[in-house]
Formats: structure tokens, C-alpha cells, sequence
């Protein structure tokens, strides 16, 4: 029998006794209404039930001084303690008290003998309880193969389920067994079953038998799954508590074995092996004292325990890194040069800062050395110039990239409270060098990011800091690492993106890119040896012309390093070494210009200065960007209009503003550089200024000259020389102020061909930085004042020029300070 109870509480779950079930009488046409709380009464089944609100006492003793009879109701909302009509389901059970018993605390207990399904059609009143007309509500029967099919499906599941749950009584089966009506064999199982208030009352509201045994099959099926699935689960659970107690018998009855033995066990024997390797290094006194405390922390942990194996991780951390292993500096001068030498080509000036670090070390072995950071564009060799220098000292060499690092546990590792930890990537590489003086170097410390994980460039400070690295504490390990012995070397493409305090705690060492015979050489001494090799050649089978090299660096590669040039050559070799698997090598190749191009087939890069520059309104400037210097073509034309300036490109704030002061120069010394330009030609006409490329963005002020040389040329109709490249800052008085990268400048224009370069006169001496053979090739002009720049870069059309209005005459220079101080002297 279900464990179920009324609205004054839970029935006790007993069964019912048996008592003498009295005949149904009449059904009136109206009953009171007796509501109940999470209990569903079904037809033809005995309902147990405990009253204890006043207004449904008093309903039970009305009905026991009459017909007996009542309406049971299940309430919609069980937390509603005094449900009103709006509260109680339509569909319930009218039924005759069977049973009444007295509680000492004043509340019934009642056996309710169900009887027919009811409706109620309307209320008719609420006190002093509720009463209702009701309407019987018949079961629709059809017997057809189907409902017998149905009804001993039900049983057959129905029994399953009595076998494997508790809380049904045995005697339910033989019950279920003995009804042969499927409406009562399905109001039985409904009854016992425990089910939602909702899923019982549909049950009880579904009049056709068939539809109500189908539901009934559904959820018996999905009790069913429920109940083996839970059965499944406590077998595993009671298997493996089984299986740990048995282990714990069998490890107590090990030890009581190995103890009268002699024997330790294994966790014993690693907790000793870890002592010894922790008392056979030279730790900080803190770092001891931590260490003991985690080993007695280790030893009384069962292997079992979720910690043991953390702690066991860390202390292996603490025993492999080299606490007191350092290795020797080789401070010999000389060989450093050579190796130095050995590996690269030029970089005089790297070279030398490196050797006076080696000789500052040498006289003074305490000295904290500075951090050296290599910055220029890629492929000059900046990764490799810190291997080399690790390789003169004789120290060892980790390399550790950053790029892309948005996570400070990257570099200051994870704390040992998450699954997983570790420590972070400076003590990992230490634990790797195997030495506490390696030298590292971080590549790509520009391209570090910052996010909600934290900011990984304020981390670095702390690394890079020679003052404070004595004292790093990793978060995994949680106690203070030296660091000053080891020597940092970062490299950067741009530090533009590099913080502020970061860069003040580094030496900064500029690397530009190669000339073009500066690429030569390197391309003969180390870049072909190296792909020979790597490609399976030897020296005996393939050699390269230095013709070839120069096509190739000249017409198949465009960059400040070298790293292009040394695939195009591995390009080479690789079907060479094709030839020579084939069988076609007979004799050793050499390498021309010809059968350079034939090879690498059509040249990929060409000079386009004398096409873009052919016409008036275009002249050819130079930019710095952080893959080394490129050249860049501004181009201007007029239109008829309003005046207005029309700026495209993708150009940036800076540079816009420079267009505008070049173009108010250019306006309000119209009349003395071109005295045949109509006094309303600006007003009438728009100008527009493109700087091609516009899918890159372009930003700077070293464009100013060469947008007013543009717009010169433009208004003048004379043309800017093809061989012509310029950069400098102007201004509003057209002075040409100074600018940066020069060298990277010099460098894009030789490797276009260009043959002068007009710059500020204040950056003449970072001429000096030049190779001379680059200076020898380039004729370098330094100015003072825009109109020395139209001076050197216009030429006098050979046809007449297309523009709106073109005046042949040459444009006057604008008179300087400093030419009229040379014309008073010249009087």
C-alpha cells in the first residue's frame, strides 16, 4: 500500500488493515470536498489519511453522522495550507469512510474505501468546508488484443520493479497478479507506485483505459531504467569501497610483514630518496626549512591521500634545480672575438659592447652586468648573436619566447592550490640549463599582451631587474631564486610596444638591417655553407657566383635581414640535391645569374621609382617600420572644386597633419615658387594626396617634405627626379627638422634603387652609422629649408606637363637664412 496523507499530514505507510469495506451507496449529487496534500486517491483502492485543520474535522464528523461518503481532491499547490477551490484539481474520488481513529492530540486517522472517479462541476460553498455537485466520470473500455497486449506489459514491468525496490511489499505481486481488470489493475499500480502529484493525476484523469494503460507502461519503463541505473551505481560504490578496505587490510598485514623483516615500504623508501637528494645540495637556509616541512608533511600522508602526490612533485621541483651548480665564464677576450667573428658578419658595435661586458666581468667577477636588448627588424640575426654569446662564454643557452604571452603565471608560475600547477617558464628553463648562471635569451619581449589573467610585462620587470631578481619567488615554489647570475638577453622588433620602466631596465642596442654587400658576404660565408649542408650537398657538387647572390638579393628578396635570402638559396639547392638524387649530377654546378633565375624563375621584386615618379604630382619618400626601412610614393593631383584637401591612404593623425602644414606652405609662398599660378587657383580647385598602399596604415611626421615636394610638382608641372628619395619634418616656416632611422632609410633606398637621398641637416651626423661603401653609392644631401629640397629634387619636363595649371618656369628657392649669410659674405 502507498505511503501517502491528507491535508493534516502523512499516512503512516503500513498497508491498511483489514477491515470490512462497506457497499457503495448512491452516488449524490453533491459531497463535501475533502482536499488533499500530495496525495492522489484512485478508485477502487484504500486511501489512509491523517486530518488535522479544524474545517476538515468537522467535514469527517458531518459525514460520519450521515451517508459516511465524501470527495477526495488533490491540491495543485501543496505549499498552500487551506487550498480554496481555484487550488484543487477538477478530477477526484468520491469514497465512504471505512475507519475513523481519535489521535490524543486531537487529529483523525481515517481508512477511505475509493470509489467512483468524479467530476466537479460546480462549487457550491466554502464554509464551514468546501462542498461541491459532482458528476461520475465512467472509464471508457475497448477490449482489443492491444489492451490485453498492454495490460501484460504493465504487469510484467511492474513486477520487475516490486524485486528491486525496497519500499514495495511482496504481496503486491500476487495482487497485481490476481486482477484481471485492467481499469483496477491500473488504478492499483498508480496507487502504489511513488510518483509527482501531476503524473498521478493525469493518470486519474485519463477516462480511456487503454490511454491510461500506455501512459502507465511509459513510466513503469522509465522507473524501471531509473531503478537499475541506481542499482548499478551501488554496486560500483560498494565494490570499490570493498576493493580500498581490502587494500588497507592487505598494506597493514605488508607492513606488519616488511617491519618484521627489516624492510621499509615503498612510500618510506621514496620520502629517504628525496631526503637524500635534497641534503646532497647546497640549499638557502629558507629553502632548507621549507623543504623539511614539506618532507614531514610527505611522510605522514597516506599514498592514497589527494596531496601526497603534489607534494611529492614539488619537493622533486625543489631537488632539480641548481641551487649551488654554476659553470665557469670564459673571460678570454680574444677567443670571444673570434667566436664573435665566426658566427657574424659586420655588427662592429655589438660586438664591441660584448666584449667590454666580458672585460668588465674579468676585472671585477661581482659586477651585476646590465640587460642587454637587441632591437631591429627580422632576420639580422639577433637569436643567434645570443647564442653566440653564450658560446664565448662557455655558458649555458636557453631560449625562452614570449610572444604572445598574455598570462603572468607564464613567467611567475601557477600557485600549488591549483590541480595542475607548475612553476613558471624562468625557473623551468633554469631547471633545463642545469646551471644557475645560464644565459637567457627572451625573444620577443614587444609582443607580450595583457589581459583579465594579468599583465606578464610587470612580471618581467621584477626578472630583469638586477637589483631585485636576487630575491625572485616563483609562485609555485614559494621560495626566494637568485637570479643574478644569470645573463639576460631580450630581443625586440619595436619598442614602441615595450613598457616604459621595462625599457629603462635594459640596454638597448640597435640593429639595422644589411647592405647589399653586407648581404653578400654573409650569403658567402655562412648562409650557402649551411644549406648546402642541410640539403644532403657537398662543396665538391654546387657553388655560387657572387652575380648570382647579387640577382638574388636584389631581384627575388626585399628585407632588411637575411632570412628571405636564405630560403631562396635553400630554393637552389634543394633542386640541385633533386638532381643529384635523380642522377643527373655528373659534374659540379655552378651557380650563375642565369641559372640563378632559371631556377628561382621570374624576379619578384623591381624598381618602380622611375614609372611612378614619370608624371608630376608624385614623389618618392621613406619610412622606417619595424621590418626595417621601405620606401613610400606620394602622389597628389588637382581637381576643379572648393578647395578643399582630400587625404587617402589609411594615414594617420600625424601624418594628416603634416599633409595640412605642407600644403599651407605650399600656399602661402605660391606666388614666389610659381609667380604664374593664378592668385584663385587653390581656391578653385580641390586637392587630393594618396599614398598608395592603403591597405597599411601609415602614421609619422618624416613625410612632410616629401608631400610638399608632391604638391610642388604638382602646381609647377616639373617633375621629381626618378632617383630621388627623401624624408624629413616640416614645418609651417619650412624648416626641415630631424628625424629617426636613417640608416634603415639609406638602406630601403639602396635596395631600390634610388642614388640620392635628401635628409634634415641635424641628422648628418647619423650618417656616420652608414657603412662607407653605402655612402659611397648614395649621395647624401642634408638640408635646412623645404626650398633647398625642390631645388635638388625638380626637374624641367622634357613635355609639357598635364596638370590644371602647370607653369613651365622652374620654381624659385626660397631664400634661408643661411644662403643670404652666403650671399653677404659672396659680396
Amino acid at each position: 500500500m502507498i505511503e501517502i496523507g491528507g491535508d493534516g499530514g502523512a499516512g503512516d505507510g503500513t498497508g491498511a488493515p483489514q477491515v470490512e469495506i462497506p457497499a457503495q451507496p448512491t452516488l449524490p449529487p453533491g459531497l463535501p470536498v475533502l482536499p488533499l496534500r500530495e496525495t492522489v486517491p484512485f478508485p477502487d483502492t484504500l486511501t489512509p489519511l491523517a486530518v488535522g485543520q479544524e474545517r476538515s474535522i468537522r467535514l469527517v464528523n458531518d459525514a460520519l453522522g450521515g451517508s459516511r461518503m465524501l470527495t477526495m481532491v488533490a491540491s495543485r499547490s501543496p505549499e498552500v495550507e487551506t487550498p480554496a477551490p481555484d487550488d484543487l484539481y477538477d478530477v477526484g474520488v468520491a469514497g465512504t469512510i471505512a475507519r475513523m481513529l481519535r489521535a490524543p492530540d486531537g487529529t483523525l486517522r481515517l481508512l477511505v474505501q475509493g470509489g467512483q472517479r468524479v467530476r466537479i462541476t460546480r462549487w457550491v460553498r466554502q464554509e464551514p468546508y468546501l462542498f461541491a455537485e459532482i458528476e461520475e466520470a465512467p472509464d471508457v473500455v475497448e477490449d482489443t488484443p492491444e489492451l490485453q497486449a498492454l495490460l501484460h506489459n504493465v504487469r510484467r514491468t511492474f513486477t520487475e520493479i516490486v524485486e528491486q525496490v525496497p519500499y514495495l511489499p511482496e504481496e503486491l505481486q500476487l495482487a497485481v497478479a490476481n486482477v484481471d481488470d485492467p481499469s483496477a489493475l491500473s488504478h492499483l499500480i498508480a496507487g502504489a507506485l511513488r510518483l509527482k502529484t501531476g503524473e498521478k493525476q493525469e493518470l486519474l484523469e485519463e477516462v480511456d483505459v487503454a490511454r491510461r494503460l500506455r501512459r502507465l507502461s511509459e513510466i513503469l519503463a522509465r522507473e524501471l531504467e531509473v531503478i537499475s541505473l541506481g542499482s548499478k551505481i551501488q554496486s560500483q560504490v560498494q565494490s570499490e569501497l570493498d576493493r580500498s578496505q581490502r587494500e588497507y587490510f592487505l598494506r597493514q598485514q605488508l607492513k606488519a610483514i616488511q617491519d618484521e623483516l627489516g624492510e621499509t615500504d615503498e612510500v618510506q623508501a621514496e620520502v629517504d630518496e628525496l631526503r637524500e637528494q635534497l641534503d646532497a645540495i647546497e640549499l638557502p637556509e629558507e629553502v632548507r626549512r621549507q623543504a623539511d616541512r614539506e618532507l614531514s608533511r610527505l611522510e605522514r600522508l597516506p599514498p592514497a591521500a589527494a596531496e601526497h602526490g603534489v607534494i611529492r612533485a614539488y619537493l622533486e621541483w625543489i631537488a632539480s634545480l641548481p641551487w649551488d651548480k654554476q659553470t665557469e665564464d670564459n673571460l678570454d677576450l680574444v677567443h670571444a672575438r673570434e667566436v664573435l667573428d665566426e658566427d657574424h658578419y659586420d655588427i662592429e658595435a655589438v660586438k664591441d659592447r660584448i666584449v667590454e661586458f666580458l672585460a668588465v666581468r674579468k676585472l671585477n667577477p661581482q659586477a651585476r652586468g646590465s640587460i642587454l636588448c637587441f632591437v631591429g627588424p627580422p632576420g639580422v640575426g639577433k637569436t643567434s648573436l645570443g647564442r653566440s654569446i653564450a658560446r664565448a662564454l662557455g655558458r649555458k643557452f636557453e631560449r625562452i619566447s614570449v610572444g604572445g604571452v598574455r598570462d603572468e603565471a607564464e613567467i611567475r608560475g601557477h600557485r600549488r592550490t591549483y590541480i595542475g600547477a607548475m612553476p613558471g617558464t624562468i625557473i623551468r628553463a633554469l631547471r633545463d640549463a642545469g646551471a644557475r648562471n645560464p644565459l637567457f635569451m627572451i625573444d620577443e619581449i614587444d609582443k607580450m599582451g595583457a589581459d583579465f589573467r594579468g599583465d606578464p610585462a610587470s612580471a618581467m620587470l621584477e626578472v630583469l631587474d638586477p637589483e631585485q631578481n636576487s630575491t625572485f619567488r616563483d609562485h609555485y615554489l614559494d621560495v626566494p631564486f637568485d637570479l643574478s647570475s644569470v645573463m639576460f638577453v631580450t630581443t625586440a622588433n619595436n619598442l614602441d610596444t615595450v613598457p616604459g620602466p621595462l625599457q629603462d631596465r635594459m640596454e638597448v642596442i640597435q640593429l639595422a638591417g644589411y647592405t647589399e654587400e653586407e648581404k653578400l658576404q654573409i650569403a658567402r660565408r655562412y648562409l650557402v655553407p649551411r644549406q648546402i649542408e642541410r640539403n644532403g650537398l657537398k662543396r665538391s657538387q654546387i657553388q655560387f657566383g657572387d652575380a648570382a647572390l647579387k640577382a638574388i638579393i636584389a631581384d627575388y628578396t626585399r628585407e632588411a635581414g637575411v632570412r628571405n635570402l636564405e630560403r631562396e638559396i635553400g630554393t637552389v639547392c634543394r633542386k640541385i640535391a633533386r638532381q643529384a638524387a635523380e642522377g643527373k649530377l655528373t659534374r659540379r654546378v655552378t651557380i650563375s645569374e642565369k641559372r640563378a633565375r632559371e631556377l628561382l624563375g621570374k624576379r619578384r621584386f623591381f624598381s618602380e621609382t622611375r614609372r611612378r615618379t614619370s608624371q608630376p604630382g608624385v614623389a618618392t619618400g621613406l619610412a622606417w617600420t619595424p621590418a626595417g626601412g621601405d620606401v613610400l610614393f606620394v602622389e597628389a593631383t588637382a581637381m576643379p572644386g572648393s578647395g578643399q584637401l582630400i587625404l587617402t591612404g589609411q594615414l594617420g593623425d600625424v601624418m594628416r597633419e603634416s599633409a595640412q602644414a605642407a600644403l599651407s606652405h605650399v600656399r602661402s609662398h605660391a606666388a614666389e615658387l610659381a609667380p604664374e599660378l593664378p592668385e584663385d587657383w587653390f581656391a578653385k580647385h580641390d586637392l587630393h594626396l594618396h599614398v598608395p598602399a592603403g591597405a597599411i596604415p601609415k602614421d609619422g611626421p618624416s613625410a612632410g617634405i616629401t608631400m610638399a615636394t608632391a604638391l610642388m610638382s604638382l602646381i609647377s608641372g616639373w617633375p621629381v627626379r626618378d632617383d630621388v628619395a627623401m624624408t624629413g619634418e616640416l614645418t609651417l616656416t619650412g624648416q626641415v627638422l630631424p628625424i629617426g632611422g636613417l640608416k634603415e632609410k639609406a638602406l630601403a633606398a639602396q635596395r631600390n634603387g634610388i642614388r640620392c637621398v635628401i635628409a634634415p641637416r641635424l641628422n648628418e651626423q647619423d650618417a656616420d652609422d652608414i657603412p662607407e661603401h653605402l655612402r659611397s653609392e648614395i649621395d647624401f644631401r642634408f638640408v635646412d629649408h623645404i626650398g633647398e629640397v625642390f631645388a635638388i629634387a625638380l626637374e624641367e619636363p622634357v613635355a609639357p606637363a598635364r596638370v590644371a595649371r602647370a607653369p613651365r618656369r622652374r620654381p624659385r628657392r626660397t631664400a634661408t637664412p643661411e644662403r643670404k649669410a652666403a650671399r653677404g659674405r659672396g659680396g
